[in-house]
């Protein structure tokens, strides 16, 4: 009996542990509220870029390399990426956005499955396909619902340092 209970122990420190260490990465799953809030603070002239993403996506997967290429390039310009995997994936989402070298202080999850009640909040004229970006700066919103290619996303933001 003492072995059965050690057992159990030993499977439920595990357990709770795991779940600690999920809630303790760098993904931060949040609601509508919130991701409206991350759309609506600035700071300055600063430009922002998030982008809408799925492990799921192979065009979303894709186009990363291009994320992280001009997030090492434009160390000024805050990069936000915004999973919207089911929030029961967010450890798989977590895990392979760092295999990807996403930045971990912008890394997201909307856990909201009702994207008709939201996408409208990022975009009147998204469709809700994936990838989506949205540029901001000065309080002005840009928004690409499309994959980026090589040096398109670079080209976007120059422009918009302008």
């Amino acid at each position: 009996m003492k072995k059965i209970f050690f057992c159990f122990s030993l499977l439920l420190s595990i357990f709770i542990l795991n779940e600690v260490s999920a809630q303790s990465g760098d993904l931060k799953i949040i609601n509508v509220p919130e991701l409206e809030k991350i759309m609506t603070q600035s700071e300055g002239d600063k430009i922002k870029v998030i982008n809408f993403w799925a492990t799921w996506c192979k065009p979303c997967i894709k186009e990363l390399p291009y994320f992280v290429d001009a997030q090492s390039q434009f160390p000024d310009v805050e990069f936000i990426y915004m999973s919207i995997d089911f929030s029961e994936n967010a450890t798989k989402a977590e895990k392979f956005a760092q295999k990807k070298m996403l930045n971990p202080s912008g890394l997201y999850l909307i856990d909201d499955v009702d994207y008709n009640s939201w996408i409208d909040k990022v975009s009147p004229d998204w469709s809700g396909a994936i990838p989506a970006t949205l540029i901001m700066k000065d309080g002005k919103k840009y928004f690409y619902e499309k994959e980026f290619h090589e040096g398109e996303l670079e080209e976007l933001i120059k422009e918009k340092l302008k």
